[in-house]
Order: C-alpha cells, then sequence, then structure tokens
C-alpha cells in the first residue's frame, strides 16, 4: 500500500509541477501527513522528485519557446545561493520548526492566490 501512495503522490507531483504550481507544494504534505514522514526527509525527496521534474519542464518549455534568457545569470546565481543558505538554515533547525513554517507559508500563499482569484472577478 505504500509503494501505491508513493506512485500516487509522485504522479500528482508531477502534474502539479508540470503546471507550474511546483510539486512540493503538493509532495510534502502528502508525504508528510498521509505517510509520516520526517520534514527534513520529505524536502529531501522533493528536490531530488524536483530536479527531474525541472529538467522536463525545461525541455518542453524551451521546445514551445516560452523561456527567456535575459538576466538569467543573475537569477542563477541568487537562486544557487540563497538555496545553500536555506539549505544550512534547515540543516540546524528542528523539523517541527520546518512544518509549521511550511504550514505558514501555505496559508500565506493561499490567501494571496485566493485574493488575486477574487481580484480577476
Amino acid at each position: 500500500m505504500t509503494i501505491f501512495l508513493y506512485i500516487i503522490f509522485g504522479i500528482l507531483a508531477g502534474v502539479f509541477g508540470g503546471l507550474g504550481m511546483g510539486g512540493g507544494t503538493l509532495l510534502i504534505p502528502l508525504l508528510t501527513i498521509f505517510l509520516g514522514l520526517d520534514q527534513k526527509l520529505c524536502q529531501g525527496i522533493n528536490l531530488i522528485a524536483f530536479l527531474v521534474m525541472a529538467l522536463i519542464s525545461l525541455v518542453i518549455h524551451y521546445k514551445n519557446g516560452y523561456l527567456e534568457t535575459k538576466n538569467i545569470y543573475i537569477i542563477i546565481l541568487s537562486g544557487l545561493v540563497f538555496s545553500g543558505m536555506g539549505a544550512l538554515l534547515a540543516n540546524y533547525l528542528p523539523s517541527e520548526v520546518l512544518r509549521m513554517a511550511f504550514g505558514v507559508f501555505l496559508c500565506v500563499l493561499s490567501v494571496f492566490e485566493g485574493y488575486k482569484a477574487f481580484k480577476k472577478n
């Protein structure tokens, strides 16, 4: 049953990642809530899955002409620096703190997206 859930969660994360939402936004809560995995472990699983999903999405977006390469080096450099800093910080924080911070992030994100949806209508 656990293997089946991993497959289903991977499919869901892949679909949401391909849509641009970010598979980790769904994958991390699914793994922690339904499989009881540690937050740090889920973040590591998400990073590995993200590499594969991002590579496939990058190729598809490139073929469709949706890549903007202007200032790409600034984005890559800042992404590398701050992801490294975030990984070091996450290494020292307890999993419970990370879980709460991620929950707050998801709540703020949902309020922001809800506001944008209502503003359009």
